[in-house]
């Protein structure tokens, strides 16, 4: 439930290109807790992602890749009548993220994850398995959005 709200919003939000970062999430099932994991673009999607602090590209380019698959993913590339121009259209984008920083004010915004995990939905939770079960996986939950921050 908790996964198929989240791409529900992820599309309602606009943010689909390729469809990976949706398909990332599974749900993870043991005898201690049920965890929902997915790609890391999901801290990005919550947080939004800052501006390179180095000056330059951190990744050896992957973010300029990113850029191009997502052109292509959200058929940008077919206004563009050659990798030319798709290349000159990438980079302009990666360089303004680098300097800017990204999240999508105008477009949806970002906090994809708080508009889905809400206090209300917490409660809810917690009314129907108890306080004690709840405070682990809220705990756990913490723990795992820190390490996803680092």
């Amino acid at each position: 439930m908790l996964k198929n709200d989240l791409i529900r919003e992820y599309d309602s939000l606009g943010m689909r290109a390729s469809g990976k970062t949706a398909d990332s999430l599974e749900v993870q099932v043991n005898k201690d807790n049920v965890k929902l994991v997915g790609s890391s673009v999901f801290e990005q999607l919550e947080y939004g992602r800052g501006k390179t602090n180095s000056g330059g590209s951190k990744g050896g380019g992957k973010l300029i890749d990113d850029i191009k698959q997502w052109i292509r993913d959200k058929g940008i590339v077919s206004n563009i009548k050659n990798d030319s121009d798709n290349s000159t259209l990438a980079f302009l984008i990666t360089r303004k993220i680098h300097k800017e920083g990204w999240n999508r004010q105008g477009y949806g915004g970002v906090g994809l994850i708080s508009k889905v995990v809400t206090t209300s939905r917490i409660q809810r939770i917690i009314d129907k398995v108890g306080v004690s079960l709840t405070l682990t996986l809220v705990t756990r939950l913490q723990q795992d959005l820190r390490l996803i921050n680092k």
